[in-house]
C-alpha cells in the first residue's frame, strides 16, 4: 500500500510539474549582441512567470533578412533607426499601444521628435550613441580628430572597420564632406574608391570581435559604437575615443514588435519593464551604452558621461541620424560588395 501511495504522488508531482511549465508564458527577443544585461532578463522571467527566448543578431541586415524570410516570429527586435523605418513602410511592425506603457514619460523628449525617430508610433527608444575612432595612444602618437587617420599608410593593418555598408560608406561619405545618407552616385562612387583604397591598410572587418582585438594591443585604431568605446577604455586604459570634427553618425536603437508577434501583450510588459528606472539604469551600467531615459542621464556627472562617451551639445550637432534609402540602399549594397571583393 505505501508503494502504491508513494507511486500515486509521485505520478501527480510529475503531472503538476508539467502543468506548470506549460503555464509558463514564452517570449521571444531578438537583440544585438551583449546588449542587454542577463540579470535583467533573468529578473523578467521571475516577476512575470515567463521563460525569455533570447537570440542576437550582428547588424540591421542580417537581423531584417532573417525576419523577411519569415519561419520565426520574434515579439521583441531592437533595429536601429532607419531600420525601424524601413520596416515600419513595408507593414512589418506593430503600432505601440502607448497606454500600456506606464514608464514612457521617462523616455528622452528629444527622441520621441520626429527628426530623431521617423516611425513614432511603431518603436520605443532603448539605448542610444555615437560612431568613432578609437586608438591605442601607445600606438598612435599623432592628435587624432578626423576620419582621415584611417587612410594613413603608417597604419597599415592596424586599422579595424566596421562590417556594415551603413556606419563604413556612412563615415567615408562624411569624410568626403557629405551626408552620410547620400543617395548621389557619383558621392557614393566616390566612397566606394576611397574604400578600396584603404582595403590593403584593413586589417580585418568586423562586428563584435573588435573589443578583444583592440583591448588586446593587436590594433592601433578602430570604428566602433560609443558603448563599446566604453567598454574597451575600461579594460585598456591606453585607449581613446573620438568624434572626427567631419562628424558621424548618432543612432538609436529602439525596441519593436513585429506584426506577427505571437504574444504582443507580453511584449509590451517586456518594454515597459525596460523603462523602469532601475533596469534601465542596470542596462546601461552593463552595455556602456547611453539609455533612452532622461532622468538617468541627466544626473549623470561629468566623470561619468565621458566615460560613458555622451556627446557634448557641440558633438550632436556633428552628428547625422541614419534614414531608411528605400530602394537606394542597393546603391549602398552594391557600394559595399565592390569593396569586399575587390
Amino acid at each position: 500500500m505505501k508503494k502504491i501511495v508513494s507511486c500515486v504522488f509521485f505520478l501527480i508531482a510529475i503531472i503538476l510539474t508539467g502543468c506548470s511549465k506549460s503555464n509558463v508564458r514564452k517570449l521571444k527577443v531578438y537583440n544585438w549582441g551583449d546588449y542587454m544585461d542577463r540579470a535583467v532578463i533573468k529578473s523578467f522571467e521571475k516577476e512575470y512567470n515567463v521563460k525569455v527566448i533570447y537570440d542576437e543578431f550582428s547588424t540591421n541586415e542580417d537581423m531584417y533578412a532573417k525576419l523577411k524570410a519569415g519561419g520565426i516570429n520574434y515579439d521583441i527586435v531592437v533595429p536601429s533607426e532607419y531600420m525601424v523605418e524601413k520596416m515600419a513602410k513595408e507593414g512589418m511592425l506593430e503600432k505601440i499601444d502607448f497606454s500600456k506603457l506606464h514608464n514612457y514619460d521617462s523616455v528622452n523628449g528629444q527622441f520621441r521628435k520626429k527628426e530623431y525617430n521617423k516611425s513614432l508610433e511603431y518603436s520605443v527608444p532603448y539605448m542610444w550613441g555615437s560612431v568613432g575612432i578609437i586608438y591605442n595612444k601607445d600606438m598612435v602618437k599623432e592628435k587624432v580628430d578626423s576620419w582621415k587617420v584611417l587612410w594613413d599608410k603608417k597604419y597599415k593593418k592596424q586599422i579595424l572597420m566596421l562590417d556594415s555598408p551603413r556606419d563604413s560608406i556612412g563615415i567615408t561619405l562624411k569624410l568626403l564632406g557629405c551626408s552620410a545618407n547620400s543617395k548621389d552616385v557619383h558621392k557614393l562612387k566616390l566612397a566606394k574608391n576611397m574604400l578600396i583604397k584603404q582595403k590593403p591598410l584593413v586589417l580585418s572587418y568586423v562586428n563584435e570581435e573588435v573589443k578583444d582585438i583592440v583591448i588586446g594591443d593587436e590594433a592601433a585604431l578602430a570604428v566602433v559604437w560609443s558603448g563599446d568605446a566604453a567598454y574597451m577604455k575600461q579594460h585598456n586604459p591606453k585607449l581613446e575615443y573620438v568624434i572626427p570634427k567631419e562628424g558621424s553618425n548618432m543612432w538609436v536603437d529602439s525596441m519593436v514588435i513585429p506584426k506577427d508577434a505571437k504574444n504582443k501583450d507580453l511584449a509590451l510588459q517586456f518594454i515597459d519593464y525596460m523603462l523602469r528606472p532601475d533596469i534601465a539604469q542596470k542596462n546601461c551600467n552593463y552595455t556602456g551604452y547611453l539609455t533612452s531615459h532622461a532622468e538617468i542621464i541627466d544626473t549623470l556627472k561629468s566623470d561619468s558621461r565621458n566615460e560613458m562617451e555622451c556627446p557634448t551639445e557641440e558633438e550632436i550637432d556633428r552628428l547625422e541620424i541614419f534614414r531608411d534609402l528605400g530602394k537606394d540602399i542597393s546603391l549602398y549594397d552594391r557600394v559595399w560588395t565592390e569593396v569586399k571583393s575587390t
